[in-house]
């Protein structure tokens, strides 16, 4: 049997394992069942990766996350190794010959999502199959305490009745103690061996800033705090915004988000993994399965959504180990904002039953009938026709698909699509003579950046709206413009897919799920909570707020974070004559605003602030025109 390290060797051209790495391989190969939590840039896929390697046979790999699936199959094949992902979309025949190479064709990795298991012929080849080992990727989806709860993941206790002799590992990164427990319990584990690594990140300063100008303050952090950077955005307007801005400012940087074309994302990623773009302007999405060793500095504009997602988020920052921070750029208008996106826009259980009938009625769905069935849906058209609020339709329509009622497509490859292929100038031109068409042209501006550079996906309900145009009208001006050879226009009148798992049985098929629905929005306002408490307590050390939520006590501070760097201040009684000396000199040079003054000066903000505070107040300096500060004359 070859040893662990010579296969990281070969395969990863690494010679030495990250802290419990070794451990956990070691426990595999001794056939336990293994739980591993490594946090955020833990090395987790290396744990089951080389056992199973090293051992005869395939590894099933079960995981929810499609994109993930092929970026670590398609890491697997680049090193020589065999692996497959069977993900949607594929049909019968392919799949029964997939499988069957999996059977016969010395394939190492089968990486499967849990409704797969679902399938009679999936189980069917699994049994005939020679599995060395069951790894659960993001177990914790498996508890109702976990943070991305997925029932389908029950499905996958099917894999030890049909390979009763094969151990499991189940890795995570986020586990609070109950989803750690919960998870054994569900997968059936004898005698497991449970691996915790440590949630703290000692290289990683978490930052929670106030900040009244997000703009201008994220601009100081990158200028203060150069090297590569991922600034998380909520959306993806604001993520070509914020990078036309820092473009402008002179910031190497670029952005990614999923309405982007896979080609541009790809080549967006590699300039941004090499370090020809700095900076990478993100909506959450980003990063998963991404191993960039040298991020400095990780920006979260707007609050994340759980505390979960934020230390994933901000782990990205400093794997080389070396000092990195964490910023979190927060002000008072946050915390509505949070609790309208996911508290407010909760749907309850009587409109998640009015929408599932509608639903099906929208499809004339006879009771009892519609299993299996696949239908093209165009959301705007069902909200339009019901009456429905988009935001919390679409929450029921989530909640309807992660509880295994519907599937719903998500990769919205039937949307409308618009590009313009013609430079701003001569698009101006043309609206010259053609001024019919300036209300519309100058309303999809307004709404979609970045559609010069590259196809987007439109809303033309959002474009009527906007416009006071008819979307008929709309429709037929941009088959013009593509006639005129304007834009690519490409119309479509639906958005997405909807495949009905269950057969219809009205309020029957959702009575079926209330627990586990209340369940999960119990949680999703227990997550907004701390997320709000996190931001808010600037007593404790950020460090052991976070270590303490994941179930980790500890009484020692970071020594970095914005808390234990505002009491250590106060400790050590910085010498405010310095500081006084510093802004009196910066404005004999000439006048300076308060942004120009903390630009200038290598102090805190909140400490200049003071400053000018007190040299108002005993008249040193006075408000000068355009509000900046001179030396006042006697």
């Amino acid at each position: 049997m070859a040893h662990p390290i010579n296969i990281l060797e070969q395969y990863w051209n690494h010679t030495s394992f990250r802290p419990l790495q070794e451990e956990i391989i070691n426990s595999v190969l001794e056939n336990n069942d293994t739980f591993a939590l490594l946090p955020t840039g833990g090395g987790k896929s290396v744990c089951f990766q080389i056992p199973a390697l090293i051992k005869d046979g395939i590894c099933i790999v079960v995981s929810p996350l499609i994109a993930l699936m092929k970026d670590q199959v398609n890491s697997l094949k680049a090193k020589g190794i065999k692996a497959m992902a069977i993900t949607s979309g594929i049909k019968y025949t392919e799949l029964d010959t997939l499988l069957d190479n999996c059977i016969y064709g010395n394939y190492k990795f089968l990486y499967l999502s849990p409704e797969r298991l679902q399938q009679d012929i999936v189980k069917q080849r699994i049994e005939q199959m020679n599995v060395n080992l069951i790894a659960v990727d993001e177990a914790h989806c498996i508890s109702q305490w976990g943070n991305d709860f997925r029932p389908a993941y029950k499905n996958i206790t099917v894999l030890r009745q049909l390979q009763p002799h094969v151990n499991v590992i189940a890795l995570t990164a986020t586990a609070k103690p109950e989803v750690i427990e919960e998870t054994i319990k569900e997968l059936d584990f004898i005698a497991p061996n449970v691996f915790k690594a440590s949630f703290t990140r000692p290289n990683i300063s978490y930052q929670v800033l106030h900040s009244e100008d997000k703009i201008y303050d994220l601009e100081q952090l990158l200028k203060r705090h150069k090297g590569s950077s991922i600034i998380y955005v909520r959306s993806r307007k604001m993520s070509v915004e914020i990078h036309h801005a820092l473009e402008k400012k002179g910031f190497s940087s670029t952005f990614f988000h999923g309405g982007i074309p896979t080609k541009d994302k790809n080549d967006r990623l590699d300039q941004w993994m090499n370090n020809q773009k700095e900076i990478m302007v993100a909506t959450t999405a980003f990063g998963m399965g991404i191993d960039k060793p040298d991020v400095k500095t990780v920006i979260h504009v707007n609050l994340p959504e759980s505390l979960e997602s934020y230390y994933q988020e901000a782990g990205r920052a400093g794997r080389n180990n070396e000092n990195a921070y964490a910023f979190l750029l927060t002000n008072k208008s946050d915390e509505q904002v949070l609790k309208n996106q996911f508290i407010n826009s909760l749907p309850s259980i009587d409109e998640i039953k009015l929408v599932y009938r509608k639903l099906c009625n929208y499809f004339q769905i006879s009771y009892g009938e519609g299993e299996l069935t696949t239908h093209l849906f165009n959301f705007s058209d069902f909200c339009k026709a019901y009456s429905f609020k988009s935001s919390k339709t679409f929450n029921a329509l989530q909640l309807l698909d992660r509880n295994s009622v519907i599937k719903l497509s998500q990769q919205f490859n039937y949307k409308t699509k618009l590009q313009f292929i013609v430079s701003n100038k001569s698009m101006f031109s043309y609206l010259e003579t053609h001024a019919q068409y300036n209300t519309v042209v100058k309303t999809i501006l307004r709404t979609y950046g970045g559609i010069f550079e590259h196809q987007l996906a439109i809303n033309l309900t959002l474009i009527a709206d906007k416009s006071s145009v008819p979307e008929k009208q709309i429709i037929a001006i941009l088959h013009q413009l593509h006639k005129d050879g304007i834009v690519d226009f490409l119309f479509s009148n639906t958005d997405s897919e909807v495949l009905f798992l269950q057969p219809r049985e009205d309020d029957k098929t959702v009575n079926r799920i209330i627990n586990v629905v209340e369940h999960q929005q119990a949680l999703k306002r227990a997550q907004i909570d701390a997320v709000l408490k996190f931001i808010d307590n600037d007593s404790v050390c950020k460090n052991r707020q976070l270590l303490q939520y994941f179930g980790e006590i500890t009484d020692t501070n970071c020594g970095v974070c914005s808390v234990c760097i505002n009491g250590k201040v106060s400790e050590e009684k910085k010498d405010i004559k310095t500081i006084t000396t510093q802004v009196i000199l910066a404005l004999e040079k000439s006048a300076m605003n308060s942004r120009q003054l903390v630009a200038y000066l290598p102090f805190e903000k909140a400490e200049i602030f003071d400053i000018i505070k007190s040299l108002l107040e005993r008249d040193v300096i006075e408000l000068h025109a355009g509000n900046s500060y001179k030396i006042k004359t006697k």
